[in-house]
């Protein structure tokens, strides 16, 4: 719903208000609709206003409480803010507004820190007590919207996105290199505090901070792990499919259109399904990338079974040419290196969607708690042969080659198998292009080799997931709405829905060769026949070996592989990535992600770094 940022002085000094307004302009777009500055002694607020609920005035932040002690900026939505307030209306409290923010603020001052754990919602708020002057931060429990900071000797700001950070910097930043370790080799951002930028850090999922006396204290408010061990697993694909269909109505709460990213696949529609049946959106807008029929990421045909069903069905087709035109805008977008071009998809869907609605429904989140990524099978084989469930392991074995056509999750189970520095031994060889210097200084320092390629079973491999994948690629569609002035919500994170799931058995994710089991269960007689039975998993894929291969990416990459900069680096070895390169341009190999890893980490180092 809007971007938030603030400065806090440690020595006491007033915040110049041209600081707060630069920030406040670097984010703008992701609030076009209102904006807002508090200042008071050391304390600096700002805040831009996507209007989402109370499209009134009384929406504008920063926001003082009734008795004007808290004022509080918030990013995000708290969807059972009604329910809240009347709660809150019983005890005494009075509203002068229809808005979340204030039933949020006046939930923190009658409940204190323990008020987060009543929301359902996605959120990033600060609140600042102007008696006693301290600062309370919060991050909702998954990490749906963003909270950055940079802590110096004299002050600590906050904001939505990082580059308003980089403007109160006094030199260039500096890259992390171990963050560029992990994203060469294992595809892999956001799994820690850090960021691609030395001096810029990230609050993390499920995190509060606290700032008393200029001494800043972080600590874990939320910890799936506990919560689920608390938790009791779903009985039915019924009362799935009520808890579902209750998560997306509480998520409709709107004063604005809403619409939907229709993939064509088993999450999204889903939610398209449950959209039609439970409550009449017969005249609900969704927006689809699609490609020339039979290119990778194309999913029209499942995507058209709702022609017949919706009325407001629209289109995009990226190509090479568009991603050409569109790199250095996606670039800003997105700011931080991602390893494919998958975020391009989406980032055309969000501009497709602009003017249409303000708010969409996302399936994301549905893959970490179903076991959606068909590697999954390699961890769920690992928990069954580990566990002597050699008759089921066998089973699997064999329904997962009839379903699949494929050994590949065989191949990971083996691979799961393998010590820690083993496997990340094994990582480092595949296309490794890798300056020796650069890879010996970062391997060994880097825990997604155990953390994540070690889990024990599937339930540690989802718990996983949640605690160091899900992150970038909400970072991801964050970053990609909020560019077009677009709020993404994910129905699937809802905190009941994914404790429930994650509470019930394995076999409530994968079964006889298939995943998402409970779901495709629940979802039976409401998703069309065809995308309810489909088993492969595609996501927001996009034909990018294809387009590397075409004449001007060949030379916007041969360029790029040759120049100075890249091979002043010390990262990559340009030789070895051209003969990679050269192999994919003739078909001999797909090594698009990588290729599109080193682009991407060039055009980073020069638009941010030089």
């Amino acid at each position: 719903m809007c971007g938030i940022c603030g400065i806090i002085n440690f020595h006491k000094l007033p915040i110049k208000e041209a600081s707060i307004r630069e920030m406040m302009h670097l984010m703008k777009h992701r609030g076009p609709d209102d904006e807002g500055v508090f200042l008071e002694n050391h304390v600096g607020l700002g805040f831009v206003r996507l209007s989402i609920i109370d499209l009134s005035p009384a929406g504008h932040q920063p926001k003082l409480s009734s008795n004007e002690r808290y004022v509080v900026v918030f990013n995000g939505e708290i969807y059972n803010y009604i329910e809240l307030r009347e709660e809150l209306k019983n005890k005494g409290v009075t509203f002068s507004t229809q808005t979340d923010t204030e039933v949020l603020l006046n939930a923190y001052i009658h409940w204190g820190e323990d008020c987060m754990r009543r929301f359902n919602g996605m959120w990033a708020f600060v609140i600042y007590d102007r008696k006693e002057r301290t600062v309370f931060a919060s991050r909702d429990r998954f990490g749906i919207k963003p909270f950055y900071y940079l802590q110096t000797n004299d002050f600590f700001a906050f904001c939505s996105e990082i580059p308003p950070l980089l403007s109160l910097l006094k030199a260039k930043p500096n890259p992390n290199y171990q963050t560029i370790f992990d994203f060469l080799v294992y595809n892999r951002t956001d799994q820690t505090e850090n960021t691609f930028f030395s001096e810029i850090r990230k609050l993390q999922h499920g995190n509060k901070l606290k700032i008393i006396e200029n001494q800043i204290v972080i600590e874990q408010w939320y910890n799936l792990r506990n919560k689920v061990a608390a938790s009791k697993g779903f009985d039915s694909p019924l009362e799935y499919k009520e808890l579902l269909s209750s998560a997306i109505g509480l998520q409709l709460r709107s004063d604005v259109p809403v619409g939907v990213c229709l993939s064509g696949g088993l999450d999204s529609s889903s939610i398209v399904s449950v959209l039609l049946q439970d409550y009449n959106k017969n005249e609900l807008n969704t927006f689809s990338a699609v490609y020339k029929n039979g290119q990778v990421g194309d999913e029209t045909e499942y995507i058209n079974e709702y022609r017949l069903l919706l009325k407001n069905m629209f289109y995009i087709t990226p190509d090479e040419n568009t991603l050409l035109s569109d790199l250095t805008l996606l670039m800003s977008t997105q700011v931080e290196p991602f390893p494919s071009t998958s975020p391009y998809a989406q980032f055309k869907v969000m501009e497709l969607a602009k003017g249409n609605v303000v708010v969409t429904l996302d399936g994301q989140g549905a893959d970490e708690q179903l076991a959606g990524y068909h590697y999954f099978f390699g961890y769920y084989f690992k928990d069954l042969f580990t566990h002597g469930k050699f008759s089921k392991f066998l089973n699997e074995i064999v329904q997962y080659l009839k379903n699949h056509k494929s050994t590949s999750a065989i191949k990971l189970f083996f691979f799961f198998l393998l010590p820690a520095k083993l496997r990340a031994k094994i990582r480092l060889s595949w296309d490794n292009c890798l300056m020796p210097e650069f890879q010996n200084k970062f391997k060994n320092n880097n825990t997604i080799a155990s953390n994540l390629y070690g889990s024990a079973s599937l339930q540690e491999a989802l718990f996983d997931h949640f605690e160091y994948k899900l992150e970038h690629l909400l970072k991801w569609s964050d970053r990609n709405s909020m560019r077009f002035s677009i709020e993404s919500r994910v129905p699937f994170l809802d905190y009941r829905l994914v404790e429930k799931t994650l509470a019930s058995s394995s076999e409530n994710k994968i079964r006889n060769g298939t995943t998402k089991y409970i779901l495709r269960e629940a979802m039976k007689g409401i998703l069309p026949v065809k995308i309810q039975t489909r088993v492969d998993k595609m996501g927001f894929s996009t034909p990018e070996a294809n387009w590397f291969r075409s004449d001007q990416w060949q030379k916007v990459i041969l360029d790029m592989l040759n120049s100075k900069s890249f091979k002043e680096r010390g990262l990559i070895d340009p030789n070895k990535a051209i003969c990679i390169f050269r192999k994919h341009v003739s078909g001999k190999a797909d090594v698009s992600k990588e290729i599109w890893k080193w682009l991407n980490l060039e055009l980073w180092f020069r638009m941010y770094i030089d």
